[in-house]
């Protein structure tokens, strides 16, 4: 039982304001395993009046004084790895092993590439008789999700702090515990105090005072956009800075000239980009579009692949390749979406809304994959966040690109194509934030966010770092 009974403002450890609670659920068990506070707006106003103070002698530090701090907070995570990739496992349900290299591996490695990103960060530079400069925006608010909660945190905090902004942090309610680890890091690691402030609570009352806080000048949220609508919403009274990582309902577009293992290494690699952290990942290829004559092809590629490899299991023991969703909210909600599509129409291959007979505790939800999916069902429209996989047939590549296209959202996609230029060129023509050509890995120094209704602003590396940031003209 992890219990947190105290807040980190101003840095220290201090009692909330209020003696409410909340219960952290594990995911696999169904059982309360940590407790945070619940934090009230004036544990708010303490620590943004905190962040205030702060911000100027931070501000005035050498950036690269600031990136070693970050650079020794990834150290600290690199100590803290097995402890944390346990807590994210219980919380989120994403299993162990995963969660030791993505929930920790991936926020360590984002810190610790900042440092040289500051050292080449151009702070100045000569505009005819101006000299333009870069300075921090000020006081950031940060709130972030419960799927990568970690990773979201540094990613945003981490970029800040080499900007020379101070934070004021909101993590998800449903996955704190890790948060708290991060704060006792940035303890031991001597950043100044009110460099870092940690209010845990919900969104309506923590993270909407936050928003709306006066002497906050930026808000960098990631969640869904419904939220996001809401936060942009309040930030606008006083017209702060907002940077938005929101949904995302991404198109996977094999070609027509995919034939053979080309077209079987497509199909099965297609799985993974829709099903990892259980399809909890807002970058997640969910709709994947195959030509309309290879559509029965790839889907028994398809089934095969997920009824053989992707099985559900306790993530805390690595005895399947998915765990449960986060919630039983989140579980309930999925399995609605799955019934929805066998409503509209489409073909359900495998998987379903019944509960797995062998887990009957856990908010696990069976992998599905649907075929002879319509554009304009509400699977393919909609954000399911869960292990859902719909197939679109199509007829040209036109097609292709207008069916990815036709979409509220703009956050990824991926392209497969024997042709490596054709399929760079239909990568180009997706309007999205970013697109994977062929599997293209990941990488952490690339910006990342997304078009339309995905989002507003970048995330990591320089354009990371630039988003905390503003642009001052002197001239002489």
């Amino acid at each position: 039982m992890h219990e947190r009974t105290q807040l980190y403002i101003d840095g220290g450890w201090v009692a909330p304001v209020g003696s409410e609670t909340i219960d952290v659920i594990s995911a696999s068990t169904e059982q309360v395993m940590g407790r945070i506070p619940r934090g009230v707006t004036d544990d708010v106003d303490r620590a943004v009046a905190a962040a205030r103070a702060a911000f100027e002698p931070w501000a005035a530090h050498p950036p690269a004084e600031r990136a070693a701090y970050v650079q020794a907070i990834a150290e600290g995570l690199g100590n803290r790895s097995d402890e944390l990739a346990v807590l994210i496992a219980g919380e989120v349900g994403m299993p162990l092993k995963l969660a030791g290299i993505i929930q920790v591996g991936l926020p360590r490695t984002v810190a610790a590439g900042y440092p040289a990103v500051v050292e080449a960060f151009e702070w100045s530079e000569e505009v005819g008789n101006s000299v333009v400069v870069r300075e921090p925006v000020g006081v950031v608010g940060a709130i972030t999700p419960w799927n990568y909660p970690l990773h979201q945190i540094v990613a945003k905090v981490a970029a800040a702090w080499c900007a020379g902004c101070t934070v004021v942090l909101k993590p998800s309610e449903v996955a704190p515990l890790n948060a708290f680890v991060l704060a006792e890091i940035v303890h031991e690691v001597g950043l100044p105090a009110g460099v870092f402030n940690l209010v845990s609570g919900t969104g309506p009352e923590v993270g909407e005072a936050l928003a709306a806080h006066p002497d906050v000048d930026m808000v960098s949220f990631t969640g869904s956009t419904r939220a996001g609508r809401r936060v942009q919403e309040l930030a606008a009274a006083s017209v702060k800075r907002v940077a938005l990582e929101l949904g995302g309902k991404s198109a996977n577009i094999l070609l027509p000239d995919l034939a053979g293992d080309d077209l079987e290494k497509a199909a099965h690699a297609a799985v993974g980009s829709a099903y990892l952290n259980s399809g909890q990942t807002c970058c997640a290829l969910t709709r994947l579009l195959v030509p309309a004559d290879r559509h029965d092809q790839v889907v028994d590629l398809v089934r095969d692949e997920v009824e053989t490899t992707w099985n559900l299991g306790d993530p805390l023991t690595n005895s399947g390749r998915l765990g449960p969703l986060v919630s039983a909210a989140q579980r309930d909600r999925v399995r609605g979406y799955i019934d929805q599509g066998v409503a509209e129409g489409a073909v359900l291959v495998t998987g379903g809304s019944e509960p797995p007979e062998d887990l009957p505790v856990g908010y696990y939800v069976k992998p599905t994959v649907f075929a002879r999916v319509d554009n304009q069902m509400t699977i393919a429209r909609e954000e399911i966040f869960g292990p859902v996989l719909s197939i679109l047939p199509y007829g040209t590549v036109d097609e292709a690109v207008t069916i990815a296209n036709d979409s509220p959202y703009g956050l990824s996609g991926g392209v497969w194509g024997a042709d490596a230029d054709q399929a760079l060129a239909v990568a180009r023509r997706l309007r999205t934030g970013q697109v994977e050509v062929n599997g293209g890995r990941y990488n952490p120094q690339a910006p990342f966010g997304g078009y339309k209704q995905s989002g507003i602003g970048r995330e990591y590396g320089r354009h990371g770092l630039e988003e905390f940031l503003e642009t001052k003209a002197i001239q002489r």
